[in-house]
């Protein structure tokens, strides 16, 4: 181990700014995370249903203020994106080829991952699963990307975005919400933020691409100021506390995003540059960087298939509890209604992680290189670390 960590080590180019690479991999593990402690799947009379524990245990509601972390991956998108853009422009490549080069790795293991999920919806119709499942389980596997097409739409747009300043897409989602919550407005004016919401970090990237930035002062600022605003509108204004949709609830502050959101989105943000400095510190060590790297390599597969990997290991469990005849499994099957349940859970969690390694073993060559045989992969084995 110690061998590859070095190895990778030594083929990361001395000007890559690692903290970034730690970045993402935070918002990718927090997603993941996050999913999995507010997704259950219940079975009732033969049928799995989608339970969030957040609507029986309200206090469990700080937990969405840890694991809701896709401010941070569209910050880092921005800052990439960005810079890669201002890169290609000095060499020459065309916006056509830039764009496709970017979109290409998105893409490639969504189709894969819609390809297996289409096949298995078919098999399971045919084969007389419940339809109250088969929608369960694809709402699951679908509803995640939702985000890819947004970063998607701003990647595409990056050289007009990149030079908008934060604050116009955050004045925008202000006057959405102003005239939604405060005048009475029709709900659907809420989707306009979907894309200014998610522009605001965007941005704030492009910004810290394009002019650098002083990261601690200004991080300060943002976490002080994006906290203090969120907490405020919570308190005062009546938005939800709880930064994921609850089923059941009036308001959702994700679906679409809300002033809430994106102000505790500023706070995130302002968190991700006060860390910045500690962590590229943190990653000179080899081992350290290894991690994060390998984990870089291969985050859309994680991020594709970790839904799938729960859902796996809750119906091999299901099974396997109806052929030994002990009943629903507690913190798998059973309803979220108790601590019980979240200690079950917990530990249910090295198992989904078990399940998504399996995943990645199987489907990380889509991300990688569009799957082409192993034989050729091997001598661009140094480069993908350039690539991650």
């Amino acid at each position: 181990m110690r061998d590859l960590a070095r190895r990778i080590d030594a083929a990361t180019p001395p000007g890559r700014d690692r903290a970034l690479d730690a970045l993402r991999a935070l918002a990718i593990l927090g997603v993941v995370l996050g999913h999995w402690l507010v997704t259950a799947l219940t079975s009732d009379s033969g049928t799995l249903r989608a339970v969030s524990p957040l609507s029986r245990l309200p206090e469990f509601t700080p937990v969405s203020w840890v694991f809701q972390t896709l401010a941070v991956f569209f910050l880092v998108g921005g800052r990439v994106a960005a810079g890669s853009h201002t890169t290609a422009l000095a060499r020459g490549t065309s916006y056509r080829d830039w764009l496709i080069a970017r979109l290409g790795r998105l893409f490639r293991p969504v189709a894969v991952v819609l390809a297996v999920w289409a096949a298995t919806a078919l098999a399971m119709t045919l084969g007389g699963v419940p339809w109250q499942t088969v929608h369960t389980l694809g709402r699951l596997v679908l509803s995640p990307l939702w985000f890819l097409l947004v970063f998607a739409a701003l990647t595409a747009a990056t050289p007009l975005v990149a030079k908008v300043h934060p604050l116009w897409p955050f004045a925008v989602v202000l006057h959405v919400d102003a005239v939604r919550f405060g005048l009475g407005g029709p709900d659907w004016l809420g989707w306009t933020n979907v894309v200014a919401g998610w522009l605001v970090p965007y941005c704030l990237g492009a910004l810290w691409a394009r002019r650098g930035v002083r990261e601690r002062a200004l991080g300060r600022t943002l976490l002080i100021t994006g906290a203090a605003a969120t907490v405020l509108l919570v308190v005062l204004a009546g938005y939800p506390a709880s930064m994921v949709g609850v089923p059941g609830a009036a308001v959702s502050n994700l679906n679409p995003p809300t002033l809430a959101a994106v102000t505790f989105g500023i706070a995130q943000c302002g968190a991700a540059f006060v860390c910045a400095g500690p962590l590229r510190r943190a990653l000179r060590r080899p081992a350290a960087w290894a991690a994060v790297a390998l984990l870089n390599l291969g985050a859309m597969t994680v991020f594709l298939w970790h839904q799938t990997a729960m859902m796996a290991v809750t119906v091999l469990g299901l099974l396997a509890s109806g052929l030994t005849g002990h009943g629903p499994l507690p913190g798998l099957h059973t309803v979220p209604d108790g601590y019980g349940w979240v200690l079950a859970r917990l530990a249910w969690l090295p198992v989904f992680g078990l399940a998504l390694l399996v995943c990645a073993a199987v489907f990380r060559t889509y991300e990688a290189d569009g799957g082409r045989p192993s034989r050729a992969r091997r001598p661009a084995a140094r480069k993908q670390v350039r690539r991650a």
